[in-house]
């Protein structure tokens, strides 16, 4: 594959557009990111925007499962696209964010959803690798990726940020685990950031902290929940849905903080699998 030069590239942070200065898919069309939108979350607002008449970008690490997303929306008449992308890592996203520009003219939203964590979550198994990781996609991805489409939006004049947190991102939650939980827990003056400095400029941000949601993380904790709970909690469509209403509320509406949670919260009531590990003799 051949990859153009910077020097062919429009920069996103530059505001700069294609040669004709619209989208391809028409100036009508609005244009919304979605990482980690090959599952869960992040593929449920893909559909939601796609349905919504959005053109679609999804993102994320792995061929095969953008692949197979691709194809889900495609088969309901979607308009999207995908690149791959690891958002830990700063110059690729950078180049992502500049191919988007370059196919489509605009990136009218942008949507944080890549998220990750490890089974060991308690400091007795953390290592300091684990821990690195997590930040590097949880709270670092976000940032790379706020910061490879701020000074478009700013120079649209309008734009909308979603960033995927938790409800470990809005309460402590023990079961989620110290490098999840700082991750999350950083994202919120992160987003708050960008309305105070950019709402001016018709930018703004929405910061999403789900209750639990079936979605394939949940199977990277030490204990997955039993059947019989997981159908009990928010369903990706849920959170899918939330997301497209703040990405398509009015210009002068700005959804600050959306917390959703399933109504039998297993939060609040426990449940095994939420229980903290014995400790054990070091």
């Amino acid at each position: 594959m051949n990859h153009p030069s910077p020097a062919d590239t429009p920069d996103p942070r530059s505001g700069a557009a294609n040669s004709a200065g619209v989208s391809p898919c028409g100036e009508s069309t609005p244009v919304s990111w979605i990482t980690g939108g090959a599952s869960g979350i992040g593929l449920a607002t893909a559909q939601a925007l796609g349905r919504a008449g959005h053109r679609v970008v999804i993102s994320g690490r792995r061929q095969s499962e953008l692949d197979r997303a691709l194809a889900l929306l495609q088969a309901e008449q979607i308009d999207a696209r995908s690149v791959a992308l690891d958002v830990g890592e700063a110059l690729a996203v950078a180049e992502a964010a500049r191919s988007i520009l370059r196919q489509e003219g605009r990136i009218d939203a942008l949507v944080c959803s890549a998220g990750t964590n490890v089974p060991n979550r308690y400091w007795t198994t953390l290592d300091a690798e684990a821990f690195a990781r997590v930040i590097q996609i949880n709270l670092n991805g976000v940032a790379f990726c706020v910061n490879a489409v701020l000074a478009l939006m700013r120079q649209q004049g309008r734009g909308t940020i979603v960033v995927v947190s938790s409800w470990a991102g809005w309460r402590y939650t023990p079961f989620t685990g110290a490098a999840y939980g700082a991750s999350k827990q950083a994202l919120a003056p992160l987003v708050e950031s960008i309305n105070d400095q950019e709402g001016a400029h018709g930018v703004r941000a929405s910061l999403v902290c789900p209750g639990e949601v079936a979605t394939p993380i949940l199977r990277s904790r030490p204990v997955p929940p039993s059947e019989e709970d997981l159908q009990r909690m928010l369903r990706a469509d849920d959170v899918g849905s939330a997301i497209a209403y703040a990405v398509q509320a009015p210009a002068h509406v700005c959804l600050n903080e959306i917390v959703i949670s399933p109504t039998y919260n297993r939060i609040y009531t426990g449940a095994p699998d939420l229980q903290r590990p014995s400790p054990r003799a070091s």
